[in-house]
This record gives C-alpha cells, sequence and structure tokens, in this order.
C-alpha cells in the first residue's frame, strides 16, 4: 500500500516531442510500486501551437516552470536523442541547480545515442540507465553513479553535492 511517506515529487525536464517516452517512464516505476507524482509541464496539442507560435511570454513560462521545479523534490532529467539541443530543458537544469534540488540523468528506454545536456553533465548527482532500481536509487539519494548510455559505469566530470529533498 502506498501511503504518502513512499511519493516522489519530480519535474521530469524532457524535449516535448518525449511526452510518450515520459509516461513509460512514470509507468515503469508505478509498476514497480513507486508512487511518482510528475510536476512537468505536459501541454496539450493546442497549448503546444500557442507556445510554439510564440503566444506565451517566455517570463510566464519561465515563472511557471520555477514553481513546478520548487514543488519536486527532484529534478530527473528524460536523456533522449535531442534533448541535449534543448535550451529550456537546459534552463529547467540551472533553476533546479540555483534551487539546491537533487538532479539526476536518466537515459531514455533504448536512448544508446543520447547526448548528455551541457547543464546536466555540470549539476547531475547522477545519471542512470533505464533501469527502476538504479533510477530509484538516483531520486532517493542511495546512490550518486555515473552510467554511460550502456549502462558501464563512468566517472562524473564534477563533485557536486548529492542533496535530498
Amino acid at each position: 500500500m502506498n501511503t504518502e511517506n513512499n511519493r516522489r515529487h519530480v519535474f521530469i525536464s524532457h524535449h516535448h516531442a518525449d511526452d510518450a517516452e515520459v509516461s513509460n517512464l512514470t509507468a515503469l516505476l508505478t509498476k514497480n510500486g513507486h508512487d511518482i507524482r510528475n510536476s512537468s509541464i505536459r501541454a496539450k496539442p493546442a497549448n503546444q501551437r500557442r507556445l510554439d507560435q510564440g503566444l506565451v511570454k517566455e517570463e510566464t513560462i519561465r515563472r511557471l516552470l520555477r514553481m513546478k521545479i520548487s514543488w519536486a523534490g527532484t529534478v530527473v532529467v528524460l536523456i533522449g536523442k535531442e534533448t541535449h539541443t534543448r535550451s529550456w530543458v537546459n534552463w529547467e537544469i540551472e533553476q533546479a541547480n540555483k534551487q539546491n534540488k537533487r538532479i539526476v540523468g536518466v537515459y531514455a528506454q533504448g536512448g544508446k545515442d543520447a547526448e548528455i545536456p551541457t547543464a546536466l553533465e555540470k549539476y547531475a548527482s547522477s545519471i542512470v540507465g533505464w533501469n527502476t532500481d538504479s533510477i530509484m536509487a538516483a531520486i532517493d539519494g542511495t546512490a550518486n553513479e555515473f552510467q554511460n548510455a550502456d549502462g558501464t559505469t563512468r566517472e562524473a566530470s564534477h563533485n557536486r553535492v548529492a542533496l535530498n529533498c
């Protein structure tokens, strides 16, 4: 039985083209008994068109994102093929760092060719593959492992203190 004590509040930073992978990630963790609450923005088609057309002020988006990141205990960055090219993803990681959030990278399922966003490489507490135990250990801060896309372990490129909220 899930209680409030094992609920994890996360913000999943991602490229909007990877929305289905966000659903896959939360489904993977939920089916393995974890209660994950995701505060990230996943725009409905009509709202996405407004965003794409520049009809929403960037400061409005930034304010909303800061609030949603603030609510989360951990920021999870879903690393897909194009995530590293998304300026908003790097901005979200920078904001998470400013708010002293734990920042965890997770390679998208089958994401063998994915590059790590610059800000994630700089501020991550852990970067792991598509494995429930590794992901939850990274979110909870019980492991601070850094992995390559193929699952092999690597050295971190920095010495960021791992934080838990």
